[in-house]
């Protein structure tokens, strides 16, 4: 009897734990990316791409090819970006109807992010996401990249076609076929089970690359949503920032809370528990 009030006591301190880092976010899950209550069409135009949102200028023939886009891409078409301190260098494509994973994974995503060629876009100098006390307060848009740096992405994570993800090595031990990772490894498995693998990865030339929509879902801005496929952690929504796809909350009370290092770690084989011979799971 002792034994079986035990393992129902143990079982209901799992699943109150595992509620406490649930959420319900009473704000609008696009965050941001309402755009001032544009809402949807701020990106995507159902009639006439660009040009029904004035952005077209010049005007761009190859407007609205790829996902109802609705913002201008031709500023962007043949541009050179260098990323990750010069070591990786990703030449953007010349028309939205090109086939790599760059064009909705990163020339897309720079239509209002890129701070040379699309100044502001949509923004209205203003920070939208609470930010940690730690991280300092700013006016200035903290999402327009390279606009700080001199135009250059030099300082920005690496990007682009040339930006692989590999298993082996000081990575984690997975296997890639055909530009698909499969956390299967004796680490990389349990890692999955202590976190999940949320990231997804472009596919080019049967190779994963790392593009902007690896780590960002531009559709969910503070929550995201687990299941049994994709994590070992109790199935549910949770907490997260910055529109990155697993849980990651740096404003979460607990000091000695891992989640953010644990979304970085999905690539970063070499620095999880895991590879290190660490036993310490998700920490919320």
């Amino acid at each position: 009897m002792k034994r079986v009030f035990l393992i129902v006591l143990l079982s209901l301190a799992a699943a109150g734990l595992a509620g406490a880092q649930m959420t319900s976010p009473a704000t609008n899950a696009l965050g941001a990316h309402l755009n001032y209550g544009r809402g949807c069409a701020a990106c995507h135009s159902p009639h006439r791409g660009g040009f029904a949102n004035g952005n077209t200028k010049p005007a761009d023939s190859s407007s609205n090819t790829g996902a109802l886009w609705g913002e201008n891409l031709g500023r962007l078409y043949g541009r050179t970006v260098s990323t990750g301190g010069g070591k990786f260098v990703e030449v953007l494509p010349t028309s939205p109807s090109a086939t790599t994973p760059d064009v909705a994974g990163m020339m897309s995503c720079l239509a209002c992010h890129d701070g040379n060629y699309a100044p502001k876009a949509m923004m209205k100098n203003r920070i939208f996401e609470s930010l940690p006390s730690t991280y300092g307060i700013s006016n200035s848009i903290p999402t327009l990249l390279g606009s700080g740096d001199g135009g250059s992405y030099l300082n920005d994570h690496p990007m682009g076609l040339s930006a692989r993800i590999s298993c082996g090595g000081e990575n984690w031990d997975c296997a890639e076929v055909d530009g698909m990772i499969s956390m299967q490894g004796a680490n990389s498995s349990q890692f999955v089970t202590n976190y999940g693998f949320f990231v997804k990865p472009g596919k080019y030339n049967n190779t994963s690359v790392v593009v902007c929509t690896t780590c960002h879902d531009p559709h969910s801005m503070n929550v995201v949503t687990v299941s049994n496929s994709t994590s070992g952690l109790p199935a549910g929504t949770y907490t997260t920032m910055f529109f990155l796809r697993g849980p990651y909350n740096p404003n979460d009370t607990n000091r000695s809370s891992n989640q953010t290092a644990q979304f970085c770690r999905q690539c970063h084989g070499d620095k999880s528990n895991e590879m290190n011979g660490g036993t310490a799971r998700t920490v919320f």
